[in-house]
């Protein structure tokens, strides 16, 4: 398997992978706005997008969002989107992503990465806990939506 960060050439790749992560969120699969958001992701180099490849194809992703915390004055950088197709489970793909999140993040002066995951999605919360993620129990999270 090879993992690296995703560039336009992946787009179709990233994409089928992306709106099967959408769905997995309940989301009707919209492969064509799939493929225009990462295409501007992409394109605008506002995330960070790291694939993992097999024989076979494209098998797992991980997107990453920059922001900053103005208490350490340091960049974090907020693991928004982490999907392993249903084929690749279990063969070491969602570690993968998370070491290469984790050595991304190390080369670039982040104080953390942080992320969010459904409470009922169990794997996920296993496979974060046991590379070292622990659920925050010291502040509240709010939204306002807006759409």
């Amino acid at each position: 398997m090879k993992i690296y960060h995703a560039i336009i050439e992946d787009l179709e790749g990233v994409s089928k992978l992306f709106n099967l992560y959408r769905m997995f969120y309940q989301q009707p699969s919209d492969l064509e706005g799939a493929k225009t958001y990462i295409k501007k992701r992409l394109a605008s180099r506002d995330s960070v997008i790291l694939v993992v490849k097999d024989k076979k194809g494209y098998v797992g992703f991980t997107q990453l969002y920059p922001t900053f915390s103005s208490i350490s004055m340091k960049r974090v950088w907020i693991l928004n989107d982490l999907y392993v197709d249903a084929e690749a489970r279990n063969q070491g793909v969602g570690e993968m992503l998370l070491d290469k999140a984790k050595e991304f993040a190390a080369e670039t002066e982040a104080k953390s990465i942080s992320l969010s995951t459904a409470p009922d999605n169990y794997s996920a919360q296993r496979l974060y806990e046991r590379n070292g993620y622990v659920r925050d129990s010291h502040f509240y999270q709010y939204e306002l939506g807006l759409s």
